[in-house]
């Protein structure tokens, strides 16, 4: 088993800042593509970026892009997802999780591990 833990999210005035992390442990040798999630209220949850096993390989939503930035340093199991330039319309509860594919996963259904979820609330 992988356990994924975000860091602590906040809240953030709209046109501004925030990193969020999320530290991996346990088998986490099964661990390759990574990705960031997220889920308003009343919505669904929606795919916001993702990394290669390798790091190599991302992509991004087209509501984030160039905007957002995910990295990860697999000698220390964490990913990373900088935000920028935050909108209020970007107020979600934020997920990170992990593939056993190594290629660069979009599909929320193709994910194995998950965190438990950290908050962050842009305001106007």
């Amino acid at each position: 088993q992988v356990q994924l833990v975000e860091s602590e999210g906040g809240l953030v005035q709209a046109g501004g800042s925030l990193r969020l992390s999320c530290a991996a442990s346990g088998r986490t040798f099964s661990m390759n593509g990574m990705g960031w999630f997220r889920q308003a209220p009343g919505k669904e949850r929606e795919f916001v970026a993702a990394i290669s096993g390798s790091g190599g390989s991302t992509t991004y939503a087209a509501s984030v892009k160039g905007r957002f930035a995910i990295s990860r340093e697999r000698a220390k199991n964490t990913l990373y997802l900088q935000m920028n330039s935050l909108k209020p319309e970007d107020t979600a509860v934020y997920y990170c999780a992990a593939s056993r594919s190594g290629g660069v996963t979009t599909t929320l259904g193709l994910y194995d591990y998950w965190g438990q979820g950290t908050q962050v609330t842009v305001s106007s």
